[in-house]
């Protein structure tokens, strides 16, 4: 319950609900974040501020990201802009939370010494009352916990989807990857109750929730904090008890822990979707060594036959980090060799930046930019060759696609709807006469592939409306469509994101 005292600040001296605005950057986990930050706040009795309000909101929130090289100048020429704004709206408030916040606390308000609140990764739930005591006692507020609170799960949710949703089951990860700054802000895995997973997606499927994405920083890893090693296989099983429940997906398991019963519930299980993300990050033994990657090529290669061999038809992606200290042009041509025999439907490459605070930003040999840029252009080149040819083998294929929205740019000039298949594969396809609403399912032949998406030029064969379409729709009918937080979609984000892009949350 919210307090009155809490409430109190969301509303201004001459009774005027006070509004808030939420810029993510990062991973899934702060886009997960980020949608019990809206909760909370709508809970304190703030209102989210119009689409577009590029900071014209009493509240302006700044969930970071830590691992990019440049991720704290950003932010700061972000609160520079919003500074002058600050000056002449009386009242205004700027937080900012997440893993830069974690990470530099104070840092922050030296440095920008209009920021009225810093709050870390394991105490979002106290961000309404940190905005109101700043507004009380006039001064910065900094709380930074050392160690999770509550678990997120437990705050109030402002939903971005109505029929898809975020679920995480364990924050945390165990792992020492040298490249990867996550586990010194989001400390070590702690594991939900497999009882309090299957209770919270219950409640979605009773709201209209069609489709669901299991989150952890290792999903594979759940159960160790539990003294389970089957525990993800059990709890991918129940999943598929629950009825309603269409579509069931997860990211980002680690090799280290993928086991044979993970891929037997994943094949057994009709509504677990026969689609995986798995990072490998390099196909270099030497470089996997150096990453502290507990497997090695013929591990990563052979986990990967074995999906295959149970899910004909999984479409598998993964991320790759191009240019790692020490990488030498054969450890690059190894990579080169795993992607050819991996098959990826899409790749996520990233160029290696120098992530603060990890031990690989300071390891000798950091490669050359123009180096990195190379590889990375070759592996790009032929990842593009590889996810075209894996596409086009879906021509001809008669396929579901639950329809999604904001997912086709040029869907309005095309007179074309979007959706994803249940290998997660992007699909236009021609819109029928009948309404479609997002979260119905239309029944389409794949006509034409590009290397990132598939057409379905013919007519719709079948519409399914569904209670995922009628949740949609009484959700836009109730009030006008927020403003999204622009980071991933349900499932695997769109592929080949920009060269210095960060890796954040792939283990």
């Amino acid at each position: 319950m919210t307090s009155s005292s809490d409430r109190a600040g969301a509303v201004d001296e001459v009774g005027v609900t006070r509004s808030y605005e939420i810029r993510t950057y990062g991973c899934q986990m702060n886009v997960h974040d980020s949608e019990r930050l809206s909760g909370l706040l709508e809970e304190a009795g703030y209102v989210r501020a119009p689409q577009g309000s590029d900071g014209d909101a009493d509240v302006v929130v700044f969930n970071t990201c830590a691992v990019r090289e440049n991720a704290d100048n950003k932010l700061y020429g972000n609160l520079g802009r919003l500074a002058p704004m600050k000056t002449t709206r009386p009242g205004m408030q700027i937080a900012v939370g997440g893993c830069l916040a974690q990470k530099d606390r104070e840092t922050i308000v030296s440095r920008a010494p209009w920021v009225d609140v810093v709050f870390g990764t394991h105490n979002i739930g106290k961000l309404p009352v940190l905005l109101e005591r700043a507004r009380v006692q006039e001064e910065a507020q900094i709380e930074i916990a050392e160690s999770l609170e509550a678990f997120p799960s437990t705050l109030p949710t402002r939903r971005e989807s109505a029929y898809a949703a975020w679920v995480s089951i364990s924050v945390g990860c165990n792992n020492t990857c040298t490249f990867c700054i996550v586990p010194a802000l989001r400390g070590k895995e702690e594991d939900r109750r497999p009882g309090d997973i299957l209770a919270e997606i219950e409640a979605l499927v009773a709201e209209g929730v069609s489709e669901i994405t299991l989150l952890g920083q290792n999903v594979n890893a759940y159960g160790s904090d539990l003294g389970d090693r089957e525990a993800f296989s059990k709890l991918l099983r129940a999943c598929g008890t629950i009825e309603g429940l269409e579509r069931v997906r997860f990211t980002s398991p680690h090799p280290r822990d993928f086991t044979d019963d993970v891929i037997a519930a994943m094949a057994e299980t009709p509504n677990v979707m026969p689609q995986l993300h798995m990072p490998m990050q390099s196909g270099s033994d030497s470089i996997l060594r150096a990453m502290r990657r507990s497997y090695r090529q013929e591990r990563f290669l052979g986990i990967i036959e074995k999906v295959r061999a149970a899910i004909p038809h999984a479409a598998i992606s993964t991320d790759i980090i191009v240019g790692f200290p020490g990488e030498t042009e054969e450890d690059f041509e190894q990579t080169m060799h795993a992607v050819r025999e991996a098959r990826f439907a899409n790749a996520f490459t990233f160029q290696y930046s120098k992530r603060p605070g990890t031990p690989a930003a300071e390891m000798d040999h950091q490669i050359p930019k123009e180096v990195v840029q190379e590889r990375y252009m070759r592996l790009v080149a032929l990842q593009e060759e590889i996810s075209w040819e894996e596409n086009k083998k879906q021509v001809g294929r008669t396929l579901e696609v639950m329809v999604a929205e904001g997912e086709g740019r040029k869907d309005g000039a095309t007179d074309r709807l979007s959706g994803r298949a249940p290998d997660n594969r992007l699909v236009h396809f021609t819109k029928p006469a009948e309404d479609v609403r997002p979260g119905d399912v239309v029944t389409v032949e794949i006509t034409y592939a590009a290397p990132h998406h598939l057409l379905a030029e013919g007519q719709v064969s079948a519409v399914r409306r569904t209670r995922a379409g009628d949740a949609w729709e009484k959700r836009t009918a109730e009030k006008p469509k927020g403003v999204l937080l622009g980071l991933p979609k349900i499932g695997v984000p769109a592929p080949l994101p920009t060269a210095d892009a960060p890796a954040c949350g792939s283990h």
